[in-house]
């Protein structure tokens, strides 16, 4: 980005009232799905305390020079949307940017029609963003897979030896995604109590856990047989949210070999609601760890392909105040979402617009960056203080709370939250 652009993008205020510290700054303008009591699902963006309703905005004409109609608005998800191409979807951003711009009084001085358009974020209902059909994850922080590899294998030979020639992924399950706010009830499953056990126990999960991730949505489909190029991924994703890949620890430690997690990892992951665009977060970019082994040709890239994006944890207790126990950074990842996408398909698998790709969990050099309770307490060895209690993984009645934001020459384009609440398990016969 030129001096020109940047002063330009810094220069730019609303003439709605946005907060210094909010996430839906007019840098921001991501989309999502919101519903009232009297309002069905629908398309919306977000800038300071409100929720945008996009079908409205179309109605009035705001879309026309776009050739955009209300009906495009009008689904429970975001998917028709997508499939329009990101330069259909970044012509409505950069409208919706200008008509929340100061110096535009297009809607500015449509005052009767503020209320309409306008909801505050504690009056909506967000929905799933997107209809997912698939789902990835990836091992891609080699802090994470370090510390796992040392705890689990061999601390000298912590890393498997394919581990930095490609970026490790495992299908996981798409209908168990859900949006923020949604409950976990505690899975039951078999595992060992102790590793002199002859045989497992069935029950719930003593060894819940959260991982902090960032996903990326597929923004156009690829047809099978064809691999997307590493210089093309950036034309195939359509941006980010927040991603927590629940895990089940000792489950996942009994049944992890040979094929690695199935009932430790598909019961329930959640995503934020927003997803923030690639456009939006380009500010943001930055080189990421140096990769030591050459990777081969269809992994190398140009430029910087990371994100400084600060994350956080925080875990409230129920009744307590939420305490932040961890904090990170996306740019930590090893591989990069270029990399993780260009190989996920070099073997000709297509992706289609909603797919979600996770990056695994991210941790960072220090131990309060850890990005999960199985790393921070070292498998429960060594347990953290909240409240004055030790804790080594999550109890019933606890909420998890994650955070995301860039933040670069006073413009600030953030994630909102993505929290999720641990319920008692199910009797056998409930």
């Amino acid at each position: 980005m030129d001096d020109a652009s940047t002063k330009a993008k810094q220069s730019l205020t609303s003439w709605l009232d946005i907060p210094d510290d909010s996430d839906f700054s007019i840098h921001n303008i991501p989309f999502g799905i919101f519903k009232t009591k009297s309002i069905p699902p629908r398309c919306c963006t977000a800038i300071g305390n409100y929720a945008v309703d996009l079908v409205v905005l179309a109605e009035h004409g705001y879309f026309n020079s776009e050739d955009i109609s209300s009906i495009t608005f009008r689904h429970e998800n975001l998917n028709e949307f997508i499939s329009l191409g990101k330069e259909k979807t970044n012509k409505v951003r950069e409208r919706l940017i200008e008509l929340f711009s100061q110096d535009n009084n297009e809607l500015q001085r449509k005052r009767d029609l503020h209320p309409f358009v306008f909801h505050k974020h504690d009056q909506v209902t967000m929905m799933l963003p997107v209809r997912v059909g698939n789902y990835t994850d990836f091992y891609s922080s080699k802090e994470h897979a370090t510390n796992v590899g040392s705890m689990f294998r061999d601390p000298n030979n912590a890393l498997l030896p394919n581990w930095e020639h490609l970026p490790v992924a495992y299908h996981g399950r798409a209908s168990s995604i859900v949006v923020s706010g949604t409950p976990l009830i505690r899975p039951k499953g078999q595992f060992k109590t102790s590793k002199n056990d002859a045989l497992p126990t069935f029950g719930p999960t003593q060894s819940l856990d959260y991982e902090l991730e960032l996903a990326f949505v597929i923004g156009k489909n690829s047809k099978i047989g064809e691999a997307i190029a590493i210089e093309k991924t950036e034309e195939y994703i359509f941006g980010f949210v927040l991603f927590n890949d629940w895990s089940a620890r000792d489950i996942q430690s009994w049944e992890y070999v040979p094929l690695g997690p199935f009932l430790s990892k598909n019961f329930m992951s959640s995503m934020s609601p927003w997803i923030i665009t690639t456009e939006a977060l380009a500010y943001y970019k930055t080189k990421g760890p140096a990769q030591d082994v050459q990777v081969l040709p269809y992994l190398r890239f140009e430029g910087d392909a990371n994100y400084d994006i600060e994350l956080e944890i925080e875990l409230q207790p129920e009744g307590e105040q939420a305490t932040r126990i961890s904090r990170t950074n996306f740019k930590h990842l090893y591989w990069n979402v270029r990399q993780q996408l260009a190989h996920h398909t070099v073997n000709g698998c297509n992706v289609c617009v909603g797919d979600i790709m996770a990056s695994g969990t991210i941790s960072g050099p220090a131990r309060d960056n850890a990005g999960c309770l199985l790393e921070q307490t070292r498998n429960g060895q060594e347990p953290i203080i909240i409240n004055g209690v030790p804790r080594k993984f999550l109890h019933d009645g606890d909420t998890v709370i994650m955070k995301g934001f860039a933040s670069k020459d006073g413009q600030r384009v953030g994630f909102g939250k993505l929290e999720g609440k641990v319920i008692k398990a199910k009797a056998v016969d409930d």
